[in-house]
C-alpha cells in the first residue's frame, strides 16, 4: 500500500498539471493555516458583521495600488493611534498632555473624511478637556473641535471612567462645531465668507486641506499637516487611555473596501480556510460513505446490494440545489447543515461506480484464492478489493472537493449562506445586491470570483494529473 501511494505521488508530480495543482494546494493550505492562527473563530459575527469596527475605513474605496495606473493621485487612508503622549506640560492646577501626529499629504484631493477617537479616560475631580488643532503647511492653525468629557453621575465613585468599553468617536468632517470653526478660519485668514450650510455641501475637508481661489473653489494644499490633540487634566492621577486620528482616503488597502467600509482583503483571506473546510470535509466524508457502500454492495450482493442501489437511485434523482435552497429556508443558513446536505446527496454516484468495479474485481484470482484460504469478508474487502479501487477513489474525492466549494458559493450567492462566516460567495452576493457590477466596483466582484475559480481549478488540475494512474493507457510512452 505504501509503495502504491509513493508511485501515485511520483506519477502525479511527473505531469505539468499535477505539479501546478500541488503547488496551488500547498499555497492554499499555508494561507488557510495562517488565517486560522491570526483570526479568532468568532471573526464573522464579532468582527466582520460589526460595522462599528470598520467606521474609520472609506466606503466602497478601490485598492490603493490603483494609484500606480493613474496620473491623478487619490488620497490613501492614514491612521494615527497611540496611548503614549508626545509631551506632558505640568502646571499649577492643570497638566497639559499633547498628542502630536504629522500627516504628509501628497494627494491631488483632500481626505474623504477626518475623525478622532478617544478611549478609556479616567479622572477624579474635574472632567478633562480635549482640543483638536491642525497646523497647515502654510503656517495657519485651526482649532477644529473641543471635547469636554461627561461629568460624574450622582453617587458615582472616583475614579470616574469614561469611554472604557466603547471608545468615543467623532466624525469631524460633518460636525457643526467643526464647520463653524472652519468657516471662521476662512473669514479671518482669507476674507472668504461661506455659510455653514454651503460649507457642509462643498465639504469641510477641502477647506481644511485647501486654499480658496478667486473662482470660489479650493486648491489642495500639499505638505505636512501637524495634528495636535491637547488634553487638559486637572488631577495628577487623571489619564487618557488612547487617542486615534484618521484621515480617510478615496483608496484603501490591498483589495479595497465594500459599502460598509469592510476591508475586502481580510474577508477574502478568511474565505480560504472556509472554502478548504467545506471542500475537504464534504468530499472526504462523501468518499468514505460512497466507497464503503459501493464495496459492500458489489461484493456481498443479494438484498443488501438491491437496497443500497435503490437508495442510491432515489438520492441520485433528487436535484441538489433546490434541496439546498429549500432546507436553508426551513432549517436556517448554517455551514454544517450545508455540508451535511452535500454529503447526503453526493455519495450515490460514487457508490454506483465503485460497485461496478467491485463486480469485476471479486471474480479475480486474488479474491478467489483469499476465499479458498478462509479469509473473512471484511478482510477481503479491506485488504484486496479496496487497494485496487484506491486510485480511482482518491481521484473522485479530488473531483468532489471543487463541487462542494462551488455548491456553497452558489448558495451564498443566492443569499442563503451561513452569515456567521464570511465566504467568497457571500462577498459576491453582497456586491451584486449593492449594485457593484453596475456602478463599477470591480474590486468587489472580480477577486472572490477569481478565487473560487482558482480553488476549483486547483483540484481539477490534481485530478488531471492522476488520470494516468487511473487509466494506465494514458501514461507517457503507451
Amino acid at each position: 500500500m505504501e509503495e502504491r501511494t509513493r508511485n501515485l505521488f511520483k506519477e502525479l508530480l511527473s505531469s505539468g498539471s499535477g505539479k501546478v495543482g500541488i503547488a496551488f494546494i500547498i499555497a492554499l493550505i499555508i494561507i488557510s493555516l495562517g488565517v486560522i492562527i491570526i483570526y479568532p473563530p468568532d471573526f464573522g459575527l464579532k468582527y466582520w458583521s460589526n460595522p462599528v469596527l470598520w467606521a474609520d475605513n472609506p466606503r466602497a474605496a478601490p485598492p490603493a495600488w490603483t494609484n500606480l495606473f493613474s496620473s491623478y493621485n487619490q488620497a490613501e487612508t492614514v491612521i494615527f493611534e497611540t496611548n503614549i503622549p508626545t509631551e506632558r506640560i505640568p502646571g499649577v492646577s492643570t497638566t497639559k498632555v499633547l498628542y502630536t501626529f504629522n500627516l504628509n499629504h501628497k494627494a491631488d484631493e483632500p481626505p474623504s473624511f477626518i475623525s478622532m477617537t478617544v478611549g478609556n479616560i479616567k479622572y477624579n475631580n474635574r472632567p478633562p478637556v480635549l482640543i483638536v488643532n491642525i497646523e497647515r503647511p502654510d503656517g495657519n492653525k485651526i482649532e477644529l473641535y473641543r471635547l469636554i468629557v461627561p461629568g460624574p453621575l450622582p453617587n458615582e465613585v472616583t475614579p470616574f471612567a469614561r469611554f472604557s468599553e466603547t471608545p468615543f468617536r467623532i466624525q469631524l468632517s460633518g460636525n457643526h462645531e467643526v464647520v463653524s470653526a472652519v468657516s471662521n478660519f476662512l473669514k479671518q485668514e482669507f476674507d472668504v465668507s461661506i455659510s455653514n450650510q454651503d460649507l457642509l455641501l462643498s465639504g469641510v475637508d477641502i477647506a481644511v486641506f485647501g486654499t480658496p481661489q478667486d473662482d470660489g473653489k479650493f486648491d489642495v494644499l500639499m505638505g505636512v499637516y501637524k495634528i495636535q490633540v491637547d488634553a487638559f487634566l486637572y488631577n495628577e492621577d487623571d489619564s487618557i487611555g488612547s487617542v486615534k486620528f484618521v484621515a480617510g482616503g478615496s483608496v484603501h488597502g490591498f483589495m479595497g473596501t465594500d459599502t460598509l467600509g469592510r476591508d475586502l482583503s481580510i474577508g477574502l483571506l478568511f474565505g480560504f480556510p472556509v472554502a478548504l473546510f467545506i471542500g475537504l470535509v464534504a468530499s472526504s466524508i462523501t468518499t468514505v460513505i460512497g466507497t464503503s457502500l459501493g464495496i459492500i454492495s458489489g461484493y456481498i450482493g443479494g438484498k443488501t446490494d438491491t437496497a443500497i442501489q435503490r437508495a442510491a437511485d432515489i438520492f441520485t434523482n433528487i436535484p441538489l440545489l433546490p434541496i439546498l435552497i429549500f432546507l436553508s429556508f426551513i432549517v436556517g443558513p448554517n455551514l454544517l447543515i450545508i455540508i451535511l446536505i452535500l454529503i447526503i446527496f453526493s455519495w450515490p454516484g460514487l457508490t454506483i461506480l465503485i460497485r461496478s468495479m467491485v463486480l469485476q474485481i471479486r471474480s479475480g484470482q486474488l479474491v478467489e484464492s483469499s476465499i479458498t484460504l478462509g479469509a473473512s469478508r471484511l478482510r477481503i474487502m479491506l485488504r484486496h478489493i479496496f487497494p485496487q479501487t484506491a486510485p480511482f477513489v482518491f481521484a473522485q474525492m479530488i473531483f468532489f472537493t471543487p463541487a462542494a466549494i462551488l455548491a456553497e458559493a452558489a448558495l451564498s450567492f443566492l443569499g442563503l449562506g451561513d452569515p456567521s462566516l464570511p465566504t467568497w460567495g457571500q462577498i459576491l452576493e453582497y456586491g451584486f445586491r449593492n449594485g457593484g457590477i453596475y456602478v463599477g466596483y470591480w474590486w468587489w466582484i472580480l477577486p472572490p470570483g477569481i478565487l473560487i475559480v482558482i480553488t476549483a481549478m486547483t483540484f481539477v488540475l490534481i485530478a488531471l494529473g492522476m488520470e494516468p494512474i487511473i487509466n494506465p493507457r494514458l501514461k507517457r510512452g503507451h
